[in-house]
């Protein structure tokens, strides 16, 4: 079971190098890639044979694995695939597969209403919206938001495992508002997506707040295995309770916040609350309606705010309304 695993790892490495065109790969760069691989996710010091990796090659250009991957080889010595779009992990579903595949579902949507299948449920929605799509030889009739050409996303594996490994990372990282790149020490906790972004959550050190790192601004990553992890119980849950979006301003107590929503967006709040902390306070007779929401102000909510426009009035507090308004001041000047 274990050599099958390692075998996968294999396959799955040389299938993430292969896809980056930008970049000739030897088979010695293979190998260097299986290896720090085999490293990364279980701990094997064992180099990876030239053999090893001549054989996984031969495996997934054969049918056995149902890869019939097209890697050639030019200039007699660097590895490709002639199909640039290609990969392993992209392969069509057969006919035997879409069968299973129909059973697990309808058997898994049995046990929908038990709460420890509350969280797959939209799971089980895109995949049987895949298997309808394979079947039926349409495109898939869910369509989910995404920037494939978001950066930092080539990260995600790294981090995740870095989080379930506990191992302290050295990030070089550039933010927006600076003007050099910075190197130090984060101890990873949660990975966390936000308007179409991903953030890692943790803190640089002992007695420094918990901070979040926005993955298209970091530039490298790497490994620092001699630190102590600083092992911390941090709740995402109670951390974020009071806040939109990632910003969590410490020190900062979360206050009533008063709203009136027009009428033709009162409608989307109601069925769609700004946060869980929404109440509704009143319906006018216009059909506006006024809410309170209990929140710790930051960036993200100041935005949410104001994409409604004039939809949108906040009552209170003074200093947040005064706030508001003069963004819509300075908005309005470069229109006059």
């Amino acid at each position: 079971m274990a050599q099958n695993k390692n075998a996968l790892i294999r396959y799955k490495t040389i299938d993430k190098c292969l896809q980056n065109q930008y970049r000739q790969w030897t088979l010695e760069d293979l190998m260097n890639a299986c290896s720090e691989a085999l490293f990364e996710y279980e701990g094997k010091e064992d180099s990876v044979s030239k053999r090893t990796v001549q054989l996984d090659i031969q495996m997934m250009r054969s049918e056995k694995l149902g890869y019939n991957a097209p890697i050639v080889v030019y200039d007699k010595k660097f590895y490709k695939y002639e199909d640039e779009e290609y990969s392993i992990t992209d392969i069509p579903l057969t006919e035997t597969d879409i069968n299973v595949l129909t059973e697990t579902v309808s058997m898994l949507k049995q046990f929908k209403d038990f709460s420890l299948f509350s969280d797959v449920s939209d799971i089980l929605q895109r995949l049987e919206d895949k298997i309808y799509a394979e079947k039926s030889h349409t495109q898939p009739v869910i369509h989910l938001d995404k920037n494939e050409n978001l950066k930092g996303l080539n990260f995600l594996d790294t981090l995740y495992q870095a989080i379930i490994k506990k191992i302290v990372l050295k990030i070089t990282y550039k933010s927006f508002t600076s003007r050099d790149e910075n190197t130090f020490s984060f101890h990873p906790y949660i990975l966390k997506e936000f308007n179409n972004r991903w953030f890692l959550v943790g803190k640089k050190r002992t007695n420094a707040p918990i901070s979040n790192l926005a993955l298209d601004r970091i530039i490298a990553i790497d490994f620092d295995f001699k630190a102590d992890y600083i092992n911390e119980n941090f709740d995402a849950e109670k951390f974020y309770k009071n806040v939109v979006g990632v910003t969590v301003n410490s020190g900062l107590q979360p206050r009533k916040i008063e709203l009136l929503i027009d009428s033709t967006n009162a409608p989307y709040v109601i069925t769609k609350p700004l946060h869980n902390s929404q109440r509704l306070i009143k319906t006018n007779e216009d059909g506006s309606i006024l809410i309170h929401l209990f929140l710790v102000e930051n960036y993200e909510l100041h935005r949410l705010l104001l994409g409604f426009g004039c939809g949108l009035e906040v009552i209170s507090p003074e200093r947040l309304r005064n706030q508001i308004k003069e963004n819509f001041k300075q908005a309005l000047e470069k229109y006059t």
